[in-house]
């Protein structure tokens, strides 16, 4: 049986819950994880679960676009964005950090706070540059503003590693997904993909060079064919991976082990 990474996880705050996804994932091959965070609480769930299964779950924390001008761990102010929790980002030396994130942009849900969220996302850009350490980006309705703030405060040097990181979920177009290629990042598909309505998404799924795709279920949301309607949860990656592989023109080894390898160069 093939083993699977899903990059992009939002664990429940329940201990018992992640206990038991766990063991679900891991019965269907997916040993490896990367617990997501983007709030306060999604932050602290994910490190959690990173904590309670290192040999399986990698962590990423930072702060999402929806707490641009929410009590998060940063106020905007005169155009800078000042953390106020530096305690949120000092973790214990017994989780490591995988990664910044989520972090970006929405337009679709959050227009009204465009400056806002520009700001945030800058900063969390420059602090994944301090660290050293990959972005996963959230973006949507944004794909100008995206690549903007990419330009402007993305790491040239991560982006030569090829680590400055990826945009989870990916729903852009051909154009789109070109440009946040050719600046280094990596693209990742969740269920989505296998949607009746995502014809053009497959599209752009079956164009992605071979070492820039990643897969994902962005749990517990967008549950794939043939579990929608179902909480997600990383079990159900095994369904992105037969459909991409199907797409390809790949057997489900072949885009188990070649989005494997992605993940462990991107994360390490």
């Amino acid at each position: 049986m093939p083993f699977f990474t899903d990059t992009h996880v939002h664990f429940d705050a329940s201990s018992a819950a992640t206990a038991a996804c766990m063991k679900r994932a891991l019965e269907a091959g997916v040993t490896r994880l990367v617990a997501v965070g983007g709030s306060a609480e999604l932050n602290a769930a994910a490190m959690a679960a990173a904590r309670a299964f290192p040999d399986h779950v990698r962590l990423a924390v930072g702060w999402d676009r929806d707490q641009a001008e929410k009590d998060s761990g940063f106020r905007i102010q005169n155009g800078t964005a000042n953390e106020a929790r530096p305690s949120a980002f000092s973790l214990p030396p017994d989780v490591p950090l995988a990664a910044i994130g989520e972090i970006g942009l929405d337009y679709h849900y959050h227009p009204d706070t465009k400056d806002a969220q520009c700001v945030l996302f800058a900063e969390m850009l420059r602090l994944a540059t301090a660290r050293k350490l990959p972005a996963i980006i959230h973006t949507r309705d944004a794909d100008e503003d995206t690549l903007r703030v990419l330009d402007e405060a993305g790491s040239p040097a991560l982006a030569a590693e090829g680590r400055l990181g990826v945009v989870h979920s990916f729903t852009g177009g051909p154009e789109f997904a070109r440009a946040l290629l050719d600046r280094g990042l990596y693209l990742s598909f969740s269920g989505i993909v296998t949607f009746r309505n995502a014809d053009r998404l497959r599209s752009v799924a079956r164009s992605v060079p071979a070492d820039r795709l990643l897969i994902e279920t962005d749990s517990p949301f967008l549950a794939p064919v043939p579990k929608r309607g179902q909480r997600n949860e990383p079990a159900f990656v095994v369904h992105v991976a037969e459909l991409l592989a199907t797409l390809r023109g790949v057997t489900l080894e072949q885009l188990a082990e070649q989005t494997n390898r992605n993940a462990e160069q991107l994360f390490r």
